[in-house]
């Protein structure tokens, strides 16, 4: 593919086929996400990526214990909620996502459902967690080039066929992921990316978010 059908094409996946993605392909992606920048070639970032059984019981223990009310313990610094122009795009995209899946504003359960979706990482065959190297913690530029794989991550995939998207509930409750994905505790769990064939069926996958346009987004100086 060429970058800019990667980049123009590219749309998170939020429902894929059960097919399993070969651990080759998988490899080939992340060695073409690692040429992602990175600060003064620290390369703080670690991935555990996760299928079968494994990838199960980190579902099914992520959905028991939200279930049942336990707090999260995501392991990144968490900001403020959204709110303002922000808050407005982050309810946008959901507005385009239940409507794409036909869920009505005042159906609960439906609601519930799409929620508990994202914490058995969209069912998704492969789950990818990157980690940092806990020595790091509290480090600017560690996040940073995390989030730099992290989107060279999502893009490599796409241009193999692969679909992918980027979410935290999938990590919200640590301990579970710790303990089925091996994680040791020199690792900071960032981020959970889930993987696999995209179902085209799926009628939240044609969503495509809207972006802001570029001149409200850049400041040009010095230009004529």
């Amino acid at each position: 593919m060429e970058f800019d059908d990667v980049m123009l094409g590219r749309r998170s996946i939020r429902g894929y086929k059960p097919d399993p993605v070969p651990r080759k392909l998988i490899e080939d992606v992340l060695a073409l996400a690692m040429r992602a920048p990175t600060s003064m070639n620290t390369q703080p970032w670690h991935f555990y990526v996760i299928t079968g059984e494994p990838l199960n019981r980190i579902r099914a223990g992520n959905t028991e214990r939200n279930l049942a009310g336990i707090p999260h313990s995501r392991e990144f610094r968490i900001g403020q909620p959204f709110a303002g122009k922000h808050r407005e795009r982050q309810i946008g995209v959901a507005k385009q996502l239940f409507s794409a899946m036909g869920i009505a504003r005042d159906d609960k359960d439906a609601r519930q459902d799409w929620v508990m979706r994202g914490f058995r990482q969209f069912d998704a065959p492969v789950c990818v967690i990157i980690t940092y190297d806990r020595e790091l913690d509290g480090s600017d530029d560690t996040p940073f080039d995390c989030g730099g794989v992290a989107n060279a991550l999502v893009n490599a995939a796409w241009s193999r066929g692969l679909g992918t998207v980027i979410n935290s509930q999938g990590i919200m409750q640590s301990p579970v992921v710790r303990e089925h994905a091996n994680i040791p505790a020199d690792q900071v769990i960032m981020k959970s990316i889930a993987l696999g064939w995209p179902d085209f069926s799926f009628p939240a996958n044609a969503v495509i978010s809207e972006r802001k346009p570029i001149e409200e987004a850049a400041v040009f100086v010095g230009f004529d």
